[in-house]
C-alpha cells in the first residue's frame, strides 16, 4: 500500500489512457493519488479528474512558473475552492530560481498567499522549491512566526539546510524518482537525516521517472520504485517503508480518507 502524493493526471501525456494509468497504479499497490494543480484557472479540469476516480484527490494552487499569470487569485479564492471534498491540499506554490519563468517578486507574493490559505484551511501546502534554498527557508521561518501551517517540500532536491529548516518547522519531505538516480548520493544522504515520521514519496508524473524507467514517461505506479530505494537508503524493509510513507501521507493530507 503506497500513496503517490504528487502527480499531474491532467497533463496531456496521460489524456489518451488515464483510465489505464489509474488502474495500473491500483494493481501496483498505489491505493491513492493526489493530482496537483499548477493553475487555478484550470482547476475545474483537475477537479473533474478527481471526481471521476474514487482513489484520486487533488489540490488547488498556482505553480511558481505561472505566478505572474494568477496574481488576481486571492487567498480567499484558494480557501473557497479548497472546500470541495476532493481537495486535500493547497498548491503547488513556491520559488523556482532555476528557470525563473515568472518574476521572483510574483513567485514570493503567490507563495505568501498560498501559505495564508494553508494556515486558514489546515490543508497542507505543497511547496515547489528549486535553486532558492535561502529565500525559501527565510519565507518559511518568517511565516511560521505568524502561526503554524502544514506543508511539505515536494520533489525534494535541495540542500541539507533547507531540509533541516523544513523539518524543524514541522514540515514533511517528499522524495521523487530523483532519489533513485546514480548521481543522487547527496540526496540519499539527506534522506537518511529525515525523521521517519516526516518522509513521503511521490512521482511528479509525468516527469522524473525512477530507475529502471528513467527517460520514459513517469506514472503513479512507478512510485513503488522510489519507495524501494528510500527503504534501502534508510535501512528498512519494503513493507516498512510502505507503512511509514502511507501513514505520513494520511497524516499530513488529513482530509484524504483511508481507502
Amino acid at each position: 500500500m503506497l500513496i503517490d502524493t504528487h502527480c499531474h493526471l491532467d497533463f496531456p501525456d496521460f489524456e489518451a489512457e488515464r483510465d489505464e494509468i489509474v488502474e495500473r497504479a491500483r494493481q501496483a499497490g498505489v491505493t491513492q493519488m493526489v493530482t496537483i494543480s499548477t493553475r487555478v484557472k484550470r482547476f475545474e479540469t483537475i477537479l473533474a479528474i478527481a471526481e471521476k476516480y474514487e482513489n484520486v484527490f487533488c489540490s488547488v494552487g498556482t505553480h511558481p512558473h505561472n505566478a505572474d499569470e494568477e496574481l488576481d487569485i486571492t487567498t480567499e479564492d484558494l480557501v473557497g475552492l479548497s472546500a470541495h471534498p476532493k481537495v486535500v491540499a493547497i498548491g503547488e506554490a513556491g520559488l523556482d530560481y532555476f528557470y525563473d519563468n515568472a518574476p521572483r517578486e510574483a513567485q514570493a507574493e503567490g507563495l505568501h498567499r498560498h501559505i495564508a490559505a494553508a494556515r486558514e484551511t489546515g490543508l497542507p501546502l505543497v511547496i515547489h522549491s528549486r535553486s532558492a534554498d535561502d529565500d525559501m527557508a527565510a519565507i518559511l521561518t518568517e511565516e511560521a512566526g505568524k502561526g503554524a501551517f502544514p506543508f511539505l517540500l515536494h520533489c525534494f532536491s535541495s540542500g541539507a539546510e533547507l531540509a533541516r529548516v523544513g523539518v524543524e518547522l514541522g514540515g514533511y519531505v517528499s522524495f521523487s524518482g530523483i532519489l533513485t538516480f546514480p548521481k543522487s548520493q547527496e540526496l540519499r544522504d539527506i534522506a537518511k537525516t529525515i525523521p521517519h515520521d516526516r518522509l513521503i514519496v511521490e512521482t511528479d508524473a509525468p516527469y522524473l521517472a525512477p530507475k529502471p524507467f528513467r527517460g520514459k514517461r513517469n506514472e503513479p505506479a512507478y512510485v513503488a520504485h522510489t519507495a524501494d530505494v528510500l527503504a534501502e537508503t534508510i535501512g528498512v524493509s519494503k513493507d516498512e517503508i510502505a507503512e511509514i510513507t502511507t501513514e505520513n501521507a494520511l497524516r499530513i493530507f488529513s482530509k484524504m480518507p483511508r481507502l
